[in-house]
């Protein structure tokens, strides 16, 4: 298995074998959802529902934790 933190930017989600994708419960009927996996020692995954064996991003837990925060506080509203 590729380990996470060789990675320079991400990798194929079909190198993640194992893991657990998780979405949001507030995702749309047509499956159009980002999904987050949590890696061995910690990093975690990000794909699109729509392309699974597409590329998935990996982060550290402080990357997730400050987007998630940022989230919270509504620093992304514009987006959507």
């Amino acid at each position: 298995m590729h380990h996470a933190r060789h990675a320079y930017n991400g990798m194929a989600a079909t190198e993640l074998r194992g893991v657990v994708w998780q979405k949001s419960r507030h995702s749309n009927s047509q499956g159009s959802c980002v999904e987050f996996a949590k890696l061995p020692g910690g990093n975690v995954a990000v794909r699109n529902s729509r392309h699974p064996d597409g590329p998935a991003l990996v982060y550290t837990p402080a990357e997730i934790e400050a987007l998630l925060l940022g989230v919270k506080d509504g620093e992304f509203d514009h987006l959507v």
